[in-house]
């Protein structure tokens, strides 16, 4: 078949070279030539139709594929330039994460057209009544349990490599929330949450102590998360939020530790913001956190019990948000230029757990929320946020009056208020997924 097919297409070519007498022996110079280009395109034609042959329409698909595989490593490798910067130093974390130390002026942060060939500001002012000495347990990173750590005048930044860009659905998709990543009413879709919070007022700032739990997350393109979150403008496309606390997410980090995050967008997670130091936004100042890090030790069911504070509030001299985490440590700000609604102040604050459902069995997720144990079972089994507070107009740190509470799926994943002198306004949460009063 294939030698039937190269003379048929060998004839047809000789044929149009020669319309009048193919064995003409007195050609032109100008048929010379005529007839070497035809048999140029007659041996290409041959030559595809043998590999149409031996591959049969698929060949062709292969190849596109293996181009669209080819360019799609060629944007992988242009993003991880762009982020990952040169390094004056690196450390391996026990985990198998490597922190880079970056000149501050060279982080991503710097990338962008209004901060460029600036340097990080100075610590501001904390809010009056902020006490950094709470803690009843110490919480680290793991990157720090070999002792070492980056120089002065530079960051840790953890290196981001190809496998965890590709895990992701799309490059356009790493490093992105998926929306509904705030509680707006029961109905947000594939994502559930148990959470207090307070609006109907200005608000400045906000501060809680977060229990650190490794929640089970049974889904790779599934997360379970405790942070608070500081928030203005509508639930359209407008929504502005900051956000702060604890994570599990396999799909952004390639394993299932709770790490430090943080999070920002200005158009309700569309196509604004990122998570951590993975595009222009946040400028860190500390040398000693690492934002996207594993937090060590964690807490475990009737065991020792372990939180970190988060506090994140606007200064009132420059207008940038400010986050604190730990007891102490200052980690750097969100520049206000970032924002529409939350240059001014925020209209909400929200405090607790998120996770995301995604039915990949056709029933509800496993994937745990917080310690994984309902609300009731209390200190040392449910997970908990305590002193709740809000910084207020005048920066300071006051608890809050008219504090809702609500679970959109109560029968997965539930919350139950609390306050006394030594807590403040608390509350338990959290839940194991599926049971049976959640199919």
């Amino acid at each position: 078949m294939e030698n039937s097919h190269y003379k048929t297409t060998t004839l047809i070519l000789t044929k149009l070279a020669y319309p009048d007498n193919f064995t003409d022996a007195n050609m032109s110079s100008s048929r010379t030539q005529t007839i070497r280009l035809l048999m140029f395109v007659g041996f290409f034609l041959v030559f595809s139709a043998l590999t149409t042959t031996v591959y049969g329409g698929g060949g062709r698909n292969q190849t596109f594929r293996w181009n669209d595989e080819q360019l799609k490593i060629q944007r992988v490798r242009g993003l991880l330039k762009k982020i990952n910067k040169p390094a004056v130093k690196t450390i391996q974390s026990s985990d198998g994460d490597i922190m880079d130390c970056v000149e501050t002026h060279l982080q991503p942060a710097f990338d962008h057209h209004l901060l460029k060939g600036q340097k990080p500001l100075e610590p501001p002012e904390r809010p009056k009544g902020h006490n950094h000495s709470e803690s009843t347990s110490e919480v680290s990173q793991l990157w720090m349990d070999a002792g070492e750590s980056c120089p002065d005048g530079t960051i840790p930044i953890r290196r981001t490599t190809e496998a965890d860009v590709l895990r992701a659905n799309s490059i356009s998709a790493f490093a992105r929330k998926i929306r509904r990543g705030v509680c707006r009413d029961t109905m947000s879709t594939g994502h559930e949450h148990a959470v207090a919070f307070v609006n109907g007022n200005q608000y400045y700032g906000a501060k809680a102590s977060i229990n650190v739990w490794e929640p089970s997350v049974t889904d790779p393109y599934e997360f379970s998360l405790s942070q608070l979150w500081v928030i203005s403008g509508s639930f359209g496309n407008d929504l502005n939020t900051i956000e702060a606390g604890w994570q599990v997410s396999p799909v952004l980090y390639g394993d299932r530790h709770p790490r430090l995050f943080t999070y920002w967008t200005t158009d309700a997670y569309q196509t604004t913001g990122c998570y951590n130091l993975l595009c222009s936004g946040f400028v860190q100042i500390n040398n000693k956190i690492a934002i996207g890090a594993a937090i060590s030790p964690r807490s475990s069911y009737s065991g020792q019990q372990f939180d970190i504070g988060i506090m994140v509030w606007k200064d009132p001299r420059h207008g940038h948000w400010w986050l604190e985490f730990g007891y102490g440590f200052l980690v750097g700000y969100w520049p206000s230029f970032l924002f529409t609604h939350l240059q001014k102040h925020a209209s909400m604050v929200q405090f607790g757990g998120e996770i995301v459902n995604s039915r990949s069995t056709g029933s509800h997720t496993l994937t745990q929320m917080g310690s994984g144990h309902f609300a009731s079972e209390g200190f040392g089994k449910a997970s908990y946020f305590r002193n709740l507070q809000v910084v207020d107009w005048d920066n300071s740190l006051i608890p809050m009056n008219n504090l809702h509470f609500m679970a959109d799926h109560p029968n997965c994943y539930d919350i139950r208020a609390g306050k006394n002198n030594a807590w403040g306004n608390y509350f338990y949460y959290g839940g194991p997924g599926r049971n049976y009063r959640c199919p």
